[in-house]
């Protein structure tokens, strides 16, 4: 399924002021970014706006600040060193976002200049999707360039705001995102094999739906999984769980029987007596947790049983860990998801989230086929929904 809308390449870039919404919202430990996937996501889209002799203006959020005012420990200052570290591009920044600063550092660019501004959202009027944040943004720019997918689900000022006083189109990172993970669900290589780990059912009832519409084999793992073992009659003892949703559960599981998908549940667990990171493993069986005992990981059995599976299949996708990865003691069974998956020939799709954490924690990026950089535009697309900041581009 090709990409619908405009890209940077339909349009004249040259000594035009680019407005660019990258997706910055990296991790940070004493001012230094810890991961920078993010930032290298961008640099093709930036790197093709500079060799066409763009003015390149780049925003971002980071973090969750309060929206009164600028927070330093949530600067955008850190990421714009790292894409000058990255690019060996002289990278300017202004500790400013929609004020006269920022406007006097816009009007000094030259063609090729590339400029960050301040964290967006340092004004609570970003994520309310004011419409005077907007035409403050749009002021800065010729034209807008969506290229943070990661925010792609959001209507917020600086994602969709721009569009509507701006020829708006998509940069290279939201047109391969899109593209991969619309595809994968339209004309997947079979057996196509999905995985969804996290802690809640309630959070992916959309995603799990449309996979066990389209899916050969569909993997679950992480907390989620014991909200499907109530649906199964089994006692988890203290495992999180969501009583709630146990019917919903049970209603998947009958529809994924009646579809012909086989859905794996783990068949051992790794239990503890308590939530923390000393917590000591022991292994039971599902069928057998105790009761003052609660889920952390899958087991050995389920790593088999999994791997296994993951093996045979064609095509992959992954969201969600199957343990409490944080947690030495807890990450064996989403390292070996992952190494399973690293070790397989198939065509894999890490769908963003603490899924990419686990990738990296593991060093397993470079043998994976695609990892988004968006967790819940992620979802949001998997699902099948529509997301306001692709919807807002022209129309190619």
């Amino acid at each position: 399924m090709a990409f619908t809308k405009k890209t940077v390449r339909d349009i004249d870039v040259d000594g035009k002021r680019v407005l660019m919404r990258v997706d910055f919202n990296v991790p940070l430990k004493d001012g230094v970014v810890t991961d920078d996937t993010r930032v290298r996501a961008a640099i093709p889209t930036i790197q093709y706006l500079k060799e066409h002799n763009a003015k390149v203006i780049l925003m971002s959020h980071l973090g969750r600040p309060k929206g009164d005012g600028p927070e330093p420990a949530l600067s955008l200052k850190p990421a714009a060193d790292k894409l000058a570290e990255l690019t060996g591009y002289d990278v300017k920044f202004v500790d400013d976002t929609y004020g006269e600063k920022a406007a006097a550092a816009v009007a000094a660019l030259e063609p090729g200049d590339i400029l960050v501004l301040e964290n967006v959202r340092f004004d609570k009027r970003e994520k309310k999707n004011d419409p005077e944040i907007a035409k403050t943004l749009a002021s800065y720019g010729d034209v807008f360039v969506l290229d943070a997918f990661g925010t792609a689900h959001r209507a917020q000022g600086s994602v969709v705001g721009p569009a509507a006083y701006l020829p708006a189109v998509a940069g290279f990172l939201l047109e391969k995102e899109v593209d991969t993970l619309t595809s994968i669900f339209a004309e997947p290589e079979r057996p196509f094999v999905a995985i969804v780990g996290g802690s809640k059912v309630s959070s992916k009832i959309g995603v799990l739906d449309h996979l066990i519409d389209s899916a050969d084999t569909l993997i679950i793992g992480g907390g989620m999984a014991y909200t499907f073992f109530l649906a199964q009659g089994m006692s988890v003892g203290n495992s999180l769980k969501e009583e709630d949703w146990v019917e919903r559960a049970g209603e998947m599981l009958k529809k994924a029987e009646e579809k012909g998908v086989k859905i794996l549940l783990p068949v051992d667990n790794r239990v503890a007596d308590h939530f923390g990171e000393d917590a000591v493993p022991e292994v039971v069986t599902s069928d057998a947790i105790p009761d003052d005992r609660e889920g952390m990981d899958i087991g050995p059995e389920t790593e088999k049983l999994y791997a296994e599976a993951i093996q045979g299949a064609k095509t992959v996708f992954w969201n969600g860990p199957m343990g409490v990865f944080e947690f030495d003691n807890f990450a064996h069974g989403t390292e070996a998801v992952a190494r399973a998956i690293a070790d397989s020939d198939c065509t894999s799709i890490i769908g963003g989230g603490d899924s990419v954490a686990a990738i990296n924690k593991f060093g397993l990026a470079d043998k994976m086929s695609w990892i988004s950089t968006g967790g819940g535009a992620s979802m949001e697309l998997v699902e099948g929904k529509a997301l306001p900041g692709v919807e807002a581009l022209l129309d190619a």
